[in-house]
């Protein structure tokens, strides 16, 4: 059982994972709009990700015999320079949720609430893994710089992506 305070934490986690999903959904939409399709790919699976993980978030509450309670989200940004300033939004966006992942995590062991801290071990190295992979297509788009050629090299490699569930283990 989930005392209220972690109840609240995850309910307010829970709605920050459905923004995130939200954000990148609009970049996906940002990068449809200026033909870069493999980035618009990119964040589509992000977007996949991130529900995925809201509803991990949700159905360990509701398992923990608490009550999701979802609000409101707020409107992500819609408009952009450049691929660049969105990777770099993404790469901050993705380090503000590592904090607040990291937030649960002392939360449940203050509230010494095992179950919830074994939940979010697997969400600690999630982010360990975001935060990588947006970096490092950050830093390609870095080093390409103002060459049209090269940002649609990136953008065909962005385009191989896909969103495939992780496997819970046995």
């Amino acid at each position: 059982m989930l005392t209220e305070k972690m109840e609240k934490q995850l309910n307010e986690h829970i709605n920050a994972e459905f923004y995130s999903a939200h954000l990148y959904l609009s970049m996906s939409a940002y990068f449809r709009s200026i033909d870069l399709l493999g980035f618009a790919n990119w964040m589509k699976v992000q977007f996949d990700e991130e529900m995925f993980h809201a509803m991990k978030f949700f159905e360990f509450v509701d398992q923990r015999d608490g009550r999701v309670r979802l609000t409101a989200i707020e409107a992500p940004p819609i408009e952009w320079d450049s691929p660049l300033p969105v990777f770099q939004y993404t790469y901050e966006h993705e380090q503000m949720v590592s904090k607040q992942i990291n937030d649960l995590v002392s939360l449940s062991i203050e509230e010494k609430d095992h179950a919830t801290n074994n939940f979010l071990q697997w969400f600690v190295a999630e982010q360990v893994e975001e935060e990588s992979t947006v970096k490092t297509v950050l830093k390609k788009l870095k080093f390409v710089g103002d060459s049209k050629s090269a940002l649609l090299m990136v953008d065909q490699e962005l385009s191989q992506r896909v969103f495939t569930p992780p496997v819970e283990k046995a």
